[in-house]
């Protein structure tokens, strides 16, 4: 192995272990020769190397291999230069033959590891999950039912269908709520089942402290013996290498053994920068589903979920008509919010002993539906349109009747209506000096056409999510 190679993986463990330990104990490093299957690397003292060898050296092992290189352990010895210590490498005999020993014993054997298995098990098992979170408190509208179906499926606890279920979609869609969900309902199904939900952040956790601790054979048979594995907001392995690697390896055992697994991601498996092909290949594999953003309808259910469940705490509370309606079209991007305005409605109106009506609502509500309002540009929505059909903004804007730039420009007109507040004359000025009857045409166009043209259904919907992104 090379000084150029050694130092390619120390990048590599950068990602691993963090700043400060690589600092403190990798960086120091420095490799010295390969020699029989021994990788040996000079460092300052023998403390360092003692420490290094009890907590790094497993994670320096799997890195050199994984690299191509065949080594069967690492060593440490103090560099010719540095300042002799006797005392300190006296006091390390002891610790050094113990971790020697150590390395010779499986982990598995040895009772202390075995205790520290099972509690992590334990630990894993019982981890939380949101008892609001069910398949019946999960409002089912048209950009959500297919993820819903998918989840409802592999809820039962049947033969696999497809492996792996794949959610993905923006923050407060409900992607961790079917998640709980699934895991709710196998749990009270199918008990026999072994149904492991974490994070991926607690799976890259507990994969390092496995290394650190010489536990990878206790974290492997953990995450190998489960029968349904599931891990929520995957792109946090991206660009940590070896924990996607390990994630790689658990995937395909689970595979091949016909084991349910279910992922949730904050956008599709190939859109996740630095996550590896092969992951992105693996997890593509199966079924993908995208929770759409909530339309007005789905948010107006939601809403109207909520009051029946707060109709038990606050039983004498009047809410007036129009009110839900008028939170479902200004809190538009994120359930959380929209359902924390909510909560937050209905304790200051028990508070203060009033009705929920519009003017209560403006008022205990006026920071976050200033928040809420759209900040969408009439330009913005005129140069994403262009951009998306390939055409120049001046025909956007210009006087041109051609198919090709007047159905874009209707579309352009239908999106400044639904995503601004601008007044039809207003939009009619910015697209030339149009008379505000042109831009009502255009608008009631492309809602003619989203019902019968499945294309410019699709292109608006596009559009409209990339200029709400």
């Amino acid at each position: 192995m090379t000084q150029e190679k050694w130092g390619l993986l120390r990048k590599r463990l950068l990602k691993t272990v963090g700043q400060n330990n690589y600092t403190t104990w990798i960086e120091p490093l420095e490799f010295d020769q390969l020699l029989d299957g021994v990788a040996v690397f000079n460092v300052p003292t023998n403390f360092m190397g003692n420490y290094v060898g009890q907590n790094f050296a497993d994670l320096i092992l799997h890195e050199l291999n994984t690299s191509g290189e065949s080594v069967q352990r690492v060593a440490f010895k103090v560099a010719a230069n540095s300042p002799a210590r006797p005392s300190s490498a006296a006091s390390s005999a002891t610790p050094r033959a113990a971790v020697r020993a150590s390395e010779n014993r499986p982990a598995s054997d040895q009772p202390a590891a075995r205790d520290a298995a099972a509690a992590a098990s334990d630990t894993l098992q019982a981890a939380p999950l949101d008892p609001r979170f069910t398949f019946d408190s999960f409002v089912v509208g048209k950009p959500n039912e297919l993820a819903h179906a998918a989840a409802r499926r592999v809820s039962e606890g049947g033969p696999v269908t497809f492996n792996p279920l794949v959610l993905y979609g923006g923050v407060g869609l409900g992607k961790t709520h079917l998640m709980h969900a699934i895991a709710w309902e196998l749990r009270a199904q199918k008990p026999e089942l072994n149904v492991l939900y974490l994070s991926a952040e607690q799976f890259m956790y507990r994969f390092v402290q496995a290394l650190r601790e010489r536990k990878m054979m206790d974290f492997k048979h953990l995450f190998r013996s489960v029968d349904v594995l599931m891990v929520d907001d995957v792109q946090f392995i991206a660009g940590k290498d070896s924990t996607q690697e390990e994630f790689f390896h658990t995937f395909n055992a689970l595979v091949d053994q016909n084991k349910q697994i279910i992922i949730s991601a904050d956008r599709a498996p190939g859109e996740i920068k630095d996550l590896e092909e092969r992951v992105k290949s693996r997890l593509q594999c199966g079924l993908v589903v995208d929770l759409h953003p909530t339309d007005y309808e789905l948010r107006l259910g939601i809403l109207q979920s909520k009051v029946q469940q707060y109709r038990t705490t606050y039983p004498d509370l009047e809410i007036s008509d129009g009110v839900l309606e008028f939170l479902a079209h200004r809190i538009s991007t994120n359930v959380r919010v929209l359902e924390g305005a909510l909560t937050r409605l209905f304790a200051f109106a028990s508070l203060v002993g009033r009705e929920i009506d519009m003017e209560l609502t403006q008022d205990c509500l006026a920071d976050v539906l200033r928040a809420s309002e759209r900040k969408i540009t009439v330009e913005e929505i005129q140069r994403k349109v262009s951009e998306y059909y390939n055409i120049r903004l001046s025909d956007i804007i210009g006087p041109k009747r051609l198919r090709s730039y007047a159905r874009p420009r209707q579309v352009a007109m239908y999106l400044c209506k639904q995503l601004t507040s601008r007044s039809l004359p207003e939009i009619g000025r910015r697209f030339g000096g149009r008379d505000h009857t042109t831009v009502m045409h255009g608008v009631k166009r492309i809602e003619e056409l989203k019902t019968t043209d499945g294309q410019i259904a699709e292109d608006v919907e596009m559009l409209r999510r990339a200029l709400e992104a």
